[in-house]
């Protein structure tokens, strides 16, 4: 239901936008995952406002963040207690609303630039309308007055880049950015100081206010995956129950050390790597994995960061702490992943570094030439200021990292973690995909036993469904055509099984050292009889459409196992795929993904086992679910962390978009140069039009960019 279909929510508008009014500086940032509407804003800040030490709060629904102004250093869990009794869970979140303090400074600059741009084109339009002699003159100078130190303070960027490269004894796109600017300011100056008609400060603010447009518009594109990164760290609590003798103490996560033992409620999101000390738990995973059901774990389970545990309290040993947990980790794949770059990149820098001498080159000679040409050192200073100003290498330097970014961002939001720096050059070019089978494209399950009276199949699928269990779920999803029985007092003890009562029955489903005291494997009891489950092997739901979809893509698939020919044989027909061999051992898939690539295929291999981590490395590009072994994960390029098959139609779609929109701005930015420079070298273009010129490319090359999201 919409918000605006919900009664509430339309009624809570009001007092949503009413609330929080007069509230200072926010001390404290809670994540509230849970809300959904303005009603939810209201009770959210109702509660906040009772709790003692709170002087305000305000809730920002699009954020799902509490900002709370209350005591600075002041314990948050009396208020995250409060509001998990009001039924929204939150935790506390570190650094997701302070904004970089180099983007908020650029912003002000930004500012800066066309506030004194606007005014400055204001006094110009006298000029242009006739203004001659003292009035000309006056104007010029008020604008001399607004524009010098505007552009000193605003250009501190490209200035200090400029400096950098020059003290290091090379050239860089910002020192023709800077020299422009300086030139644009001084010949104005010095054109008002002589009492001359044309001033050019316009064009340098425009120049500045037009390039820190295109460095917003870039950080903010380099954001998409920066607020990813954050939205993953805001899932880690800021402070945890640490178990000290007979007391619970609340400490902050970074007082955290290995082996400390924490006290955790029911709801409550693990802070660190831990192993479960408890009997068991049930686990949601869904913010690190996608995982939408619950996962059952039995004592000395491995449990990560972010997780929730369902069921509590529960007692854990934290095994990992800091930088070392699973959270951060992921954290740190996403930020390498902003930084990613191709090998069009490091193309775009090689030409920018013949570009930015050669800019000055054809500035300098056009400078000469006109100079010899028409005696006039003013008009030949005009034209060299307008060539460099019109060359500007900026859209060469975005060509790469705003698509690369933007590509990146895309793929996360889709639930992929792109880890190599060339991961979206060599997506882009694969032109076949090989799958490892068990575990990539298959899940196991259970098959009901043959010898089962038919009386009791209803009564198997009806214990099977009332577990969250997968390999439940699969015995669920196989007596789909069978009806439920009807049974009573249903309890499922965590990480052994399911126990019910059928008929005055005592009916189990699970471990079969628990269900009937001896043995292993999975079994039903009914009373005194019991049935071992075998093990079966099921299609995930979406294989068959994510083949369909590397089909369309003009991509042949083949699938390597180690099973039998017939089980192989099996799936494959199942799936549509002509090539499954079978019977591959590690040393064989690396061999077969090597000759294919020897015949001339770059090849996309799909694993997730310890025996595919060999072809996984030797292919041309390489991708592993999340739910794979850690030496998997590792040496792939993309980590499909919901564990959903189809995003590598969309991993594969998007790197094929990114270096479309690539080669394009290569193309943009080559047209742009090859039509703008004669132009400018030949007169035609004044400082205040090559400035125009340059920036609305660098606005195209980002926009042309944004179209990958």
């Amino acid at each position: 239901m919409s918000v605006a279909a919900c009664p509430a929510c339309v009624a809570a508008v009001p007092a949503a936008e009413r609330a929080g009014q007069g509230a200072g500086q926010p001390t404290h940032h809670l994540v509230l995952p849970q809300i959904h509407c303005a009603g939810c804003i209201r009770s959210v800040e109702s509660v906040l406002a009772d709790q003692p030490g709170i002087d305000g709060a305000r809730v920002n629904l699009t954020l799902k963040r509490a900002s709370i102004t209350a005591e600075p250093g002041a314990d948050p869990t009396p208020w995250i207690e409060a509001l998990a009794a009001a039924g929204f869970e939150a935790h506390e979140a570190r650094d997701v609303a302070v904004p970089d303090a180099r983007a908020r400074m650029l912003i002000v600059r930004l500012g800066v630039a066309g506030f004194a741009m606007m005014n400055v084109m204001l006094l110009s339009v006298a000029v242009w309308s006739g203004a001659s002699d003292a009035t000309r003159d006056m104007f010029h100078w008020i604008s001399a007055a607004i524009a010098i130190p505007a552009a000193l303070f605003a250009a501190q960027p490209f200035f200090s880049n400029a400096w950098g490269a020059l003290r290091a004894g090379r050239l860089n796109m910002d020192v023709p950015i800077s020299l422009a600017i300086l030139l644009a300011c001084g010949m104005s100056l010095f054109e008002v100081t002589q009492g001359g008609a044309h001033a050019y400060f316009d064009a340098a603010l425009s120049l500045t206010f037009f390039l820190l447009a295109g460095r917003v518009l870039d950080q903010r594109m380099r954001g998409a995956a920066r607020s990813a990164a954050r939205d993953l760290a805001a899932l880690e609590p800021s402070r945890v129950i640490r178990v000290e003798g007979d007391a619970h103490v609340s400490r902050p996560v970074s007082d955290i050390a290995v082996g400390d033992r924490l006290w955790l409620a029911a709801g409550a999101r693990l802070p660190v790597d831990a192993e479960l000390a408890s009997s068991g738990a049930e686990i949601d995973r869904s913010a690190i994995t996608g995982e939408s059901l619950a996962v059952p774990r039995g004592q000395g389970a491995r449990l990560s960061a972010g997780e929730v545990t369902l069921t509590g309290p529960i007692e854990v040993i934290a095994t990992a702490v800091g930088e070392d947990t699973t959270l951060r980790r992921m954290t740190r794949l996403v930020e390498v992943a902003e930084n990613a770059r191709t090998r069009y990149t490091s193309l775009a820098d090689r030409a920018a570094r013949i570009y930015a001498p050669a800019v000055h080159l054809v500035s300098f000679l056009a400078f000469a030439g006109w100079a010899v040409l028409s005696g006039d050192i003013r008009f030949a200073l005009n034209v060299a200021i307008a060539t460099l100003i019109i060359t500007c290498p900026c859209a060469l330097g975005l060509a790469v990292p705003a698509v690369a970014t933007a590509a990146t961002g895309r793929l996360f939001r889709k639930g992929l973690l792109v880890k190599s720096d060339t991961a979206l050059e060599r997506l882009a070019g694969v032109d076949m995909v090989v799958f490892d089978k068990t575990g990539t494209l298959t899940r196991s399950g259970l098959t009901p036993p043959k010898d089962l009276p038919r009386d009791l199949l209803p009564v198997l699928r009806a214990i099977s469904a009332a577990s969250d269990h997968p390999l439940s779920r699969g015995l669920a999803a196989n007596l789909s055509d069978i009806a439920p029985a009807r049974l009573q007092d249903i309890v499922e003890d965590t990480g052994q099984g399911m126990r019910a009562t059928w008929q005055g029955h005592d009916i189990r489903l699970g471990r079969a050292a628990w269900a009937v005291g001896t043995g292993t494997g999975t079994v039903f009891r009914v009373g005194d009889q019991s049935w071992p489950l075998t093990p079966s092997e099921t299609l995930l739901d979406d294989a068959a459409d994510t083949l369909a979809t590397l089909s369309a893509l003009d991509l042949p698939v083949q699938i390597l196992t180690g099973d039998t020919p017939d089980k192989a044989a099996a799936i494959g027909s199942a799936l549509g795929c002509d090539t499954v061999l079978a019977g591959m051992t590690p040393e064989d898939k690396q061999a077969h993904v090597a000759a294919l690539q020897a015949e001339g295929h770059k090849v996309l291999m799909v694993g997730d086992g310890l025996n595919d981590t060999a072809a996984l490395a030797a292919a041309h590009a390489s991708i592993a679910p999340g739910t794979a072994l850690e030496a998997s994960r590792n040496v792939a390029d993309i980590v499909l962390v919901t564990g959903r098959l189809a995003g590598i139609g969309d991993a594969v779609a998007t790197a094929r978009a990114a270096r479309k929109r690539i080669l394009e701005n290569f193309a943009l930015a080559a047209c742009y140069n090859a039509i703008a420079i004669p132009f400018a070298v030949l007169g035609f273009a004044t400082p205040l039009w090559a400035a125009l010129a340059m920036s609305a490319s660098s606005v195209t090359v980002i926009l042309n960019a944004m179209r990958v999201r």
